[in-house]
């Protein structure tokens, strides 16, 4: 993980640093200390933007070298489009696009946190800043040589000048710990699988009780007096043995319910005895996108001290084909005591997650549960990579989800459940199969998942195409998205978290 770049607030009379930074609605029209800032060379911005055809559209740039007239040794201008209609989550874009202007030689940069009408607010500025981290993040620690002409990780200090600094960085403070969520679980999908094995994954997730979480992990010996036989299954074909990390934050009031959110964790999918093809095999280092994500919201929720009782819950195992792995045609008994038969596995993540789903119900009673994993490319096929597929028992939890994706940028959207798809994974010599027909695939998997949830209110959330390998945004340019930290934070702080 490379994050160098240093983000503060400043006054607008600071001084500019080598690069200076503005923003512009459509025209371009500035705002008064833009316009202040710049001074006789706003004469020489309007003749480049005429020359340069810049109208100040959403996401385009203008870049100007040795502006005469500014101190600043380059001027780059952002443009912010129609800024009447700028939703909360196109500052955060907006961050990311004067990021991924900047080089990694710069090194002094003032951005005006300034639109037509005048300064960004508080929370308007720690978005952009915000934005600006995230764009930055690039995973290259195993690179010991770099390439003519290759880009390398931005090092700066960014310095944002508002109206009002103190309250930016107050803004910004608990934005911050949402960011070091989402480069951890960056981190975590982006590490190769002959490092980020399931007793190192636990092993990072238990270094969150620096932050005050509880953390236990459960062992194979543990795991099977708990009876968690669908896990266990998927686990015993690898050599590295597999594990359930319990993660605990107590920041609400004594004895309220907790909120549960529990992630697949399959830390390498060769797809077992069901192999898979070799192409693009090596992507199934990232199956454990999901358990990446809960570690990473429990990090955020701790470090900014949420007021609310949260468990999260990560079942880390690998799929691998050697002469123990598990069959087709097997039977294995769930720690629900429900019955299994294994169609192919290959559709070993529902397996893990039935177990710590049911575990999850029946030790904590938890007031929801919300489960992430990079479930079935049959999501892919029916939401690309813009939405992660949502499934849930709860029409209120599911409306809040969607909210939150929209306010977020981290999208979802419903897909069906119902008693007719539960035909395709019935039986006749077990209580289930883990597996139906190609067609709904994705829907036949979530239904398989809701018999584990034991009638507590839940969701799921199919990241399969959104958590890894999606196209690079304005805010991500990793192949590890963290996606879903930013969405579940603010789940967590517009619904759940106490106003105490």
């Amino acid at each position: 993980m490379t994050d160098a770049v240093k983000v503060g607030f400043v006054p607008f009379s600071a001084a500019p640093g080598a690069v200076l930074v503005i923003f512009c609605g459509e025209g371009p029209e500035f705002g008064p200390a833009t316009r202040k800032a710049l001074g006789p060379a706003l004469s020489l911005v309007m003749g480049a933007a005429e020359t340069s055809q810049f109208k100040g559209k959403s996401g385009s740039a203008l870049d100007i070298l040795a502006p005469q007239g500014l101190k600043a040794k380059r001027l780059v201008v952002i443009g912010a489009g129609k800024t009447a209609e700028l939703k909360d989550y196109e500052f955060l874009k907006l961050g990311g696009a004067l990021a991924g202007k900047l080089t990694a030689k710069t090194s002094a940069v003032t951005v005006i946190a300034e639109l037509p009408k005048g300064s960004m607010d508080a929370d308007q500025a720690a978005a952009v800043a915000a934005g600006i981290r995230l764009r930055a993040y690039k995973f290259d620690r195993y690179k010991t040589k770099k390439k003519e002409g290759e880009e390398t990780a931005l090092r700066a200090s960014v310095s944002i000048a508002v109206a009002d600094p103190a309250a930016a960085r107050k803004a910004f403070a608990a934005g911050s710990h949402v960011v070091d969520g989402v480069i951890t679980a960056r981190d975590l999908v982006n590490e190769p699988p002959n490092v980020l094995f399931p007793v190192e994954f636990a092993r990072r997730a238990g270094q969150l009780r620096k932050l005050g979480v509880q953390v236990d992990v459960l062992d194979v010996a543990a795991m099977k007096k708990l009876g968690m036989g669908a896990l266990l299954g998927v686990a015993q074909g690898s050599t590295q043995p597999g594990r359930t990390v319990i993660m605990r934050w107590n920041g609400g009031k004594r004895g309220d319910q907790p909120l549960a959110f529990i992630g697949k964790g399959v830390c390498f999918d060769t797809g077992g005895i069901s192999i898979k093809p070799a192409g693009s095999m090596e992507d199934m280092k990232g199956d454990m996108g999901g358990a990446a994500c809960v570690v990473g919201l429990m990090q955020a929720l701790a470090a900014r001290k949420a007021k609310v009782n949260v468990v999260g819950a990560i079942g880390v195992v690998e799929n691998m084909p050697d002469g123990n792995a598990q069959r087709p045609g097997d039977i294995v008994t769930s720690m629900s005591g429900q019955t299994i038969e294994i169609i192919n596995t290959d559709a070993e993540g529902r397996l893990v997650l039935a177990d710590v789903l049911w575990y999850v119900a029946k030790k904590f009673k938890p007031k929801f549960m919300i489960d992430l994993a990079t479930l079935t490319g049959a999501i892919l096929v029916a939401l690309g990579t813009e939405h992660a597929g949502l499934f849930s028992n709860n029409d209120e939890l599911a409306e809040r989800l969607i909210k939150a994706g929209l306010a977020t940028g981290e999208r979802v959207w419903r897909m069906p459940l119902g008693p007719e798809y539960d035909k395709q994974i019935d039986s006749q010599f077990a209580d289930m199969k883990n597996t139906g027909t190609r067609h709904g695939g994705s829907i036949t998997a979530a239904q398989f998942l809701q018999r584990f949830v034991d009638g507590t209110p839940w969701a799921h959330l199919d990241i399969a195409g959104t958590a890894m390998g999606a196209p690079k945004t304005e805010i991500n340019q990793s192949w590890g998205a963290g996606f879903g930290v930013r969405l579940l934070d603010q789940l967590v702080a517009e619904h759940y978290e106490s106003k105490r």
